[in-house]
């Protein structure tokens, strides 16, 4: 589970093997996230 302090968002993960850059960045986006923010958390 990933969490960022005050924010919280409901998110679809797809169950595929692999995601598409476009799907990725979008849940990214949703979740309030920036791209350095979720590799910093993985």
């Amino acid at each position: 589970m990933l969490v960022k302090s005050g924010v919280r968002a409901n998110l679809s993960i797809p169950l595929h093997k692999e995601l598409s850059v476009g799907t990725l960045r979008a849940l990214i986006r949703n979740a309030g996230l920036t791209v350095d923010e979720v590799l910093d958390l993985i």
